[in-house]
């Protein structure tokens, strides 16, 4: 288990396709490992995808239990080759993002989705979800497809915000907020 590096925008493997995960073995494993403690030291992550450490293949972290407020949620999922099933209704929420730590933006995605996804074991299993638990799984499956929320903004110059820093101790940090990955 290990802490990786945070692929950061503008690099171009945040903007590939990456490819679906055909071997279920112990280096899958250890690279949803790696994910996990990656997003543990990320600032408020609750999601973080396999190209935001260099790896172009199908897996995702998501994990919305522990936010401010938990509205419903699956707990912490562990996503290979997830797809969208099914969506319904859109509403816009603020965005950020691991690899473009100095950005936050007003992103559309659905209210409602149901995903289809496997395990580190290759087990197929279905959630739904819902709110915030809804918005990050569709972010992180987002980055698996190379898109990043600055491609879903409706307008960079009206929701695209730089993000707040303070000071603390004489270093300037950015602010301490939940970010989708």
């Amino acid at each position: 288990m290990a802490v990786r590096d945070i692929v950061l925008y503008p690099d171009e493997r945040l903007k590939a396709e990456c490819a679906p995960v055909e071997v279920f073995d112990e280096a899958l494993a250890e690279l949803a490992r790696d994910l996990e403690d990656t997003r543990q030291v990320g600032p408020g992550a609750v999601g973080i995808a396999a190209p935001q450490i260099g790896v172009l293949q199908r897996v995702c972290i998501v994990d919305c239990s522990t936010t401010r407020k938990p509205t419903p949620n699956n707990g912490h999922l562990v996503l290979v080759n997830p797809e969208v099933l099914e969506w319904e209704g859109l509403v816009s929420g603020r965005e950020g993002c691991l690899s473009i730590p100095d950005y936050t933006g007003n992103v559309v995605r659905a209210e409602k989705v149901r995903v289809r996804s496997q395990t580190v074991v290759g087990e197929t299993f279905e959630i739904e979800s819902e709110g915030f638990e809804a918005r990050a799984i569709q972010h992180e499956i987002d980055h698996l497809d190379g898109i990043l929320f600055l491609d879903r903004l409706v307008s960079r110059r009206t929701d695209l915000f730089r993000r707040k820093v303070y000071q603390k101790g004489g270093k300037k940090r950015p602010a301490e907020s939940k970010k989708t990955g």
